[in-house]
């Protein structure tokens, strides 16, 4: 089982964006009982009195422009968001986050990144160009179709290492 874990700031766009859009991908593939993914925050901005808000409503949008959420594995409608804890750490696979600050900040949650789990998704982007550069953040932005492009690169870059490395899926 991979196991992946994607971090933004709040857990109300970029990465939930991120978590279904793989499921999404993995489905098609039919490669559900070979991934758990799931998505947090940096931030307890978006929780309060311990429960998390809703995937924001312009990022579920998105979502359902792209199809995803009508299937039991995709449905997004009880996502909350949550804040990466130390565990994740040894728990996930991959903590790919949307931007350098979300490094930051999960390494000040989870502790030093010994095993070189935590980088950015767009590191995984066939377009070179896009390595080492951050996903723009829609809540400031508010460029909803802007975000998906650079989540979705990451995502299918990322696949298809993953279909690479494990030649088995």
């Amino acid at each position: 089982m991979i196991k992946v874990l994607f971090i933004c700031h709040g857990n109300i766009c970029r990465s939930p964006i991120a978590e279904f859009l793989l499921k999404d991908l993995v489905e098609r593939d039919h490669l559900q009982s070979q991934f758990e993914i799931a998505s947090a925050a940096t931030s307890t901005e978006e929780i309060w009195n311990g429960r998390g808000n809703p995937i924001y409503p312009p990022a579920q949008e998105e979502l359902r422009k792209h199809g995803i959420g009508k299937t039991p594995y995709t449905d997004f409608s009880g996502k909350r968001a949550r804040q990466v804890t130390r565990e994740d750490y040894n728990y996930y696979d991959y903590i790919l986050c949307a931007d350098a600050a979300n490094i930051r900040n999960t390494i000040r949650i989870t502790g030093p990144d010994t095993e070189h789990k935590i980088g950015l998704l767009l590191d995984y982007a066939l377009d070179e160009k896009k390595h080492g550069t951050s996903i723009a953040d829609p809540w400031y932005s508010g460029d909803f179709s802007a975000t998906w492009r650079d989540v979705k690169a990451g995502c299918e870059g990322f696949l298809g290492k993953i279909r690479k490395e494990y030649q088995s899926l």
